[in-house]
């Protein structure tokens, strides 16, 4: 990715530090880190690989969904989880510009 104009590289800009923001808590790294490990949706609770209540991961999710690091899906009455990897290489390349 080469610099652009000046108001393009403050929205790059806001991007990254959206991205970073999303990952700057560990448990958040965990989850992003577990979830990548599995090559297909994880349905399982996140709360039984994490010393957190569940309350405290679902906050950690939804951020990361938020940010969209991971992609949540529907599918009958559970949630499927997976690292969104468009949105992880995105994060690359931002940093890449640093």
């Amino acid at each position: 990715m080469k610099k652009g104009s000046g108001e393009e590289d403050a929205l790059l800009e806001e991007e990254l530090a959206l991205l970073c923001k999303a990952l700057s808590h560990p448990a958040r790294l965990h989850i992003l880190r577990y979830l990548g490990q599995h090559d297909e949706c994880f349905f399982g609770d996140l709360s039984a690989v994490l010393p957190l209540a569940p309350a405290t991961v679902s906050q950690h999710v939804t951020t990361l969904r938020d940010a969209g690091l991971i992609i949540g899906s529907q599918q009958q009455q559970r949630v499927c989880y997976c690292v969104n990897q468009d949105r992880l290489a995105r994060f690359k390349k931002l940093v890449a510009r640093l």
